[in-house]
């Protein structure tokens, strides 16, 4: 089992919401908290149909980020998300 997968075999099985925020409160710096959620919100957004320069300028990322959300989708990940459209 890779480091990685012992990390979301953690994160997965910590079914305690408070118990989950207080470890990944831990293990990531405020920067990353906020790049995290801005990546789900451009995931989210490009499930919507909304253009990627749209995103771009609107969350004041590169469109270079976007388009990796947008590759990322079409190599089939995200499911998760797609699942709440």
């Amino acid at each position: 089992m890779s480091e990685f997968s012992k990390f979301i075999r953690l994160v997965a099985d910590t079914k305690d919401s408070a118990l989950l925020e207080d470890f990944l409160f831990g293990v990531t710096t405020p920067a990353e908290r906020k790049k995290l959620v801005q990546r789900i919100d451009i995931v989210e957004r490009l499930l919507k149909g909304e253009p990627q320069h749209q995103i771009a300028g609107d969350l004041g990322v590169g469109v270079a980020t976007v388009t990796r959300g947008s590759r990322e989708l079409a190599a089939g990940r995200f499911k998760v998300l797609r699942k709440r459209k």
